[in-house]
């Protein structure tokens, strides 16, 4: 299974508008593509940067109807008054939600380079070391693993129940953080915090 990001900065005020747009234009066109496994949507109100995944079944889905996409990607970034969205695709190498997620969701994305032709490595670490420890932390939801091989990179999503328990767990998972890198000689190269404003993501346990 694969996925496309779409990362925009806008205007902060815009930020519900964009979220409406997504989900009464965009995930009602996405449903009737075939292979596609659904939509989500994190915003950060505060700086307006948000983050549009759309999940595929596979490369070969994701790549239809490429004029389509270009279009509603070209709609959301109107919506948003956000120049030049930064695009990029991924694999979906885990997706395990433990319980669903609620309103007043939040999610903590950490932004990874690996070792060059590691990612493989990264990803049985994942599983294996990382998951099992995460389900453990107070307010866990969700979590995915977005793998780019050819690019040596990774982003990893965790969902909280709430803001508040995000950062509850903020110490825990620096630590994990600081452990897992230790491990898989990957760096992380950014994390940042936003709310879950649409989950509409029907992607299988991947894990």
């Amino acid at each position: 299974m694969h996925a496309r990001t779409t990362m925009l900065t806008g205007d902060p005020r815009l930020v519900d508008a964009g979220i409406a747009h997504v989900r009464d234009h965009v995930w009602p066109m996405m449903r009737g593509m075939s292979g596609a496994l659904g939509v989500s949507m994190l915003v950060d109100r505060r700086t307006g940067r948000c983050v549009v995944t759309a999940a595929w079944a596979g490369a070969e889905a994701m790549a239809v109807a490429p004029e389509d996409v270009r279009e509603l990607r070209r709609q959301v970034a109107e919506q948003l008054g956000a120049p030049d969205p930064e695009v990029a695709e991924w694999e979906i190498a885990v997706f395990h939600r433990q319980q669903a997620s609620g309103a007043g969701a939040c999610v903590r994305v950490t932004s990874l380079d690996l070792p060059r032709g590691g990612s493989e490595a990264v990803v049985d670490s994942f599983r294996a070391g990382l998951l099992p420890r995460l389900e453990h932390l107070a307010g866990f939801r969700s979590v995915s693993l977005l793998v780019d091989p050819q690019h040596d990179r990774a982003v990893a999503a965790v969902t909280y129940e709430s803001r508040a328990a995000m950062h509850r767990a903020g110490g825990q998972g620096l630590a994990l953080r600081t452990d897992f890198a230790r491990v898989t000689g990957a760096a992380v190269t950014a994390v940042d915090e936003y709310d879950l404003a649409l989950a509409h993501l029907r992607v299988p346990e991947l894990a």
